[in-house]
């Protein structure tokens, strides 16, 4: 479409869709109504049938001016929603703190190409509002930039306050090193000004880029890109490189970093990690000299759940802030989950605070004023990529920080407790104490530790369970990831199926990926002990249930890389399925155990090998 022609549609638009229609938030678990949450509100701010000329709107991100305006931006996708068509930047405008918006405005326009990736900075002594972005050539349909990509990184800026920007320049010179000659690109988040120590004062944003080899991708970059005067030249600083093998494979490729400068001035880097043998989908680290360096390389999170997928986070008081979709399968479940500790731990899916069930993408905050923040994210109920919503909210609104929960022993040697959650409670055992579990919130989930992953070697995993549910999937053991392509094992009733079944899937090399599945005849849900137990080694998976045993053949690779890692009882792992039964006597091992051992119900085997044991046979503590 005409830039004129999208000009005129663009100046249709009424100030009743310009301020966007209003949404009813979704309730977080811990409450009972909407009207319970008094501190939250968000509304729609980009869609394409609000804002005509545009088939799709992505990447958001949002600052706050020295004036108190809020700049919204987002990529204008002409054509289609791929990432490398026709695609302009974006931005409405907000005097009032985010409750109503004007109309949308172009920053830059594509014309054909990729003008995308937009990270605003607000210089602070000057006030003026800058803009650091990336183009592309563009393509007509909707696959990806070829690569290697002809990507250069932009720059625009504001002396009004967002109302009119000026040409973009072209940056290449300054932060395009000959050998980030494949993939390049600039954020997509705000960025920041530091205000402590030596450096204060200046402007700091996130780049991930590529190497091309003149065959291949051969090497991942993070970087923080530094200007010590206002905007007016910038430079390369901190720089994380990690190498592609010839077979694809790469130990970590931390991208679309978001930056916040701690209580002690350090800064904290977070960022998406995709496809690495590293465990977990976040990885971080920290510049504690402004920028220049590193303090160690990126390290995964592997606790810290959430797909592949951009995040954002802010410093709001004593707690710092990070927005990302929870569920570690998919882009659905938009969270808020704070930090107590300076990002060095984050608070786990049942504490963080859901903003929305529906499908949600990229995000990016900013601080509003005082201790309101706002939340632009992309959502949908159909798709992550229907909308981008803007959202405000209070502190008061995010879910309060919770003490220590119940715990259950793990006898393996050097193991921490296993947390209790939503109140698991003692019931009669095989030996002893069992825990039961209500269906709704009820799990046992071990804290992550070196040994817990099983890697490509044989393992065993043996578990006793009692229920009597007739619907539903009734989880009894996961390790690992989730979804179809995440390595993983676990252990479930399936009465609608009448079946008990054990899964394992692998990874080998960068992308292959197997699957294979033991299952028996009968749900088995008749209200009584029975035993299980999961056996990989010879080439041979089996099944045990009560000492019969059912086998398929192996595949190879890893059952535990490259993904979000939890041990659950009683849960999937992402919490969209929990078991109404008994567990008890939890063991693995990381060896195949014998037949005899097995023959026993396992609970006479050898301790070698013992990576957890849970007698689940007391709680400890409470909330």
């Amino acid at each position: 479409m005409p830039s004129s022609l999208r000009a005129r549609l663009r100046s249709t638009l009424t100030a009743a869709l310009a301020a966007g229609a209003l949404l009813a938030p979704t309730a977080p678990a811990h409450s009972q109504s909407v009207t319970a949450l008094p501190e939250f509100e968000q509304q729609v701010l980009f869609k394409a049938s609000q804002d005509p000329g545009y088939a799709c709107f992505r990447i958001p991100a949002i600052v706050r001016t020295t004036s108190g305006t809020l700049l919204a931006f987002a990529e204008g996708r002409v054509l289609n929603c791929g990432d490398a068509a026709d695609i302009d930047i974006v931005v409405k405008r907000s005097t009032d703190g985010g409750r109503t918006w004007g109309p949308l405005q172009v920053v830059t326009e594509g014309a054909g190409d990729t003008h995308g990736n937009p990270v605003p900075l607000v210089d602070r002594r000057t006030g003026r509002i800058l803009l650091a972005e990336t183009f592309n050539t563009g393509r007509t349909d909707a696959g990806n930039c070829t690569v290697p990509c002809d990507r250069t990184p932009h720059l625009q800026y504001s002396d009004d306050d967002g109302r009119t920007w000026s040409e973009p320049r072209d940056l290449s010179d300054e932060i395009l090193p000959e050998h980030w000659n494949s993939w390049y690109a600039t954020g997509p988040v705000h960025g920041i000004q530091l205000t402590r120590g030596e450096h204060a004062g200046r402007l700091v944003f996130g780049v991930n880029t590529e190497t091309w080899n003149g065959s291949r991708v051969s090497a991942n970059h993070a970087a923080l890109i530094v200007s010590d005067d206002g905007g007016d030249s910038w430079r390369a600083g901190a720089t994380d490189t990690w190498p592609i093998a010839q077979d694809g494979t790469f130990r970590q490729k931390p991208s679309e970093v978001t930056l916040t400068e701690r209580a002690d001035g350090a800064l904290l880097v977070s960022g998406r990690e995709q496809d690495g043998t590293d465990l977990g989908h976040r990885s971080q680290t920290l510049s504690l000299d402004g920028g220049d360096s590193f303090a160690a390389p990126f390290r995964g999170l592997p606790d810290l759940y959430t797909p592949q997928v951009q995040g954002a986070t802010l410093r709001l008081g004593h707690r710092m802030l990070l927005s990302a979709p929870a569920d570690p399968d998919r882009r659905r479940t938009m969270m808020v989950r704070s930090s107590y500790d300076g990002g060095r731990t984050w608070e786990s899916v049942d504490r963080g605070t859901v903003v929305t069930t529906d499908w949600s993408g990229y995000s990016d905050m900013a601080a509003v004023g005082g201790t309101t923040v706002g939340l632009l994210y992309e959502g949908g109920a159909v798709d992550a990529r229907d909308e981008i919503r803007f959202a405000r909210f209070t502190e008061d609104w995010l879910t309060p920080r919770r003490g220590a929960d119940p715990t259950t022993r793990d006898a393996a040697a050097g193991a921490k407790p296993a947390a209790v959650l939503g109140g698991a409670v003692r019931t009669a055992g095989v030996r002893g104490g069992a825990l039961s579990f209500d269906g709704t919130d009820d799990a046992v989930r071990l804290p992550y530790r070196s040994r817990l992953p099983l890697g490509e070697g044989d393992f065993t995993a043996s578990l006793h369970f009692r229920y009597t549910a007739t619907t539903g999937e009734q989880p009894f053991l996961w390790m690992g990831g989730i979804g179809t392509t995440q390595p993983q094992i676990w252990l479930r009733g399936e009465p609608a199926s009448d079946r008990v079944r054990g899964l394992i899937t692998t990874r080998s090399g960068a992308t292959t990926v197997r699957s294979a599945s033991v299952w028996t005849d009968g749900a088995h849900n008749d209200g009584r002990w029975h035993h299980l137990a999961l056996r990989r080694g010879g080439g041979r998976l089996t099944l045990f249930l009560d000492g019969e045993a059912l086998g398929t053949a192996d595949v190879p690779g890893s059952v535990s890389r490259n993904s979000p890692f939890g041990v659950h009882i009683g849960q999937r792992m992402d919490s969209r399925a929990f078991l109404t039964g008994a567990i008890d006597d939890v063991r693995v091992w990381n060896r195949a155990l014998s037949d005899k051992e097995l023959a026993s119900g396992a609970s006479d085997a050898a301790p070698r090998g013992t990576v957890l044991w849970l007698p689940m046979d007391q709680v400890s503590g409470s909330n």
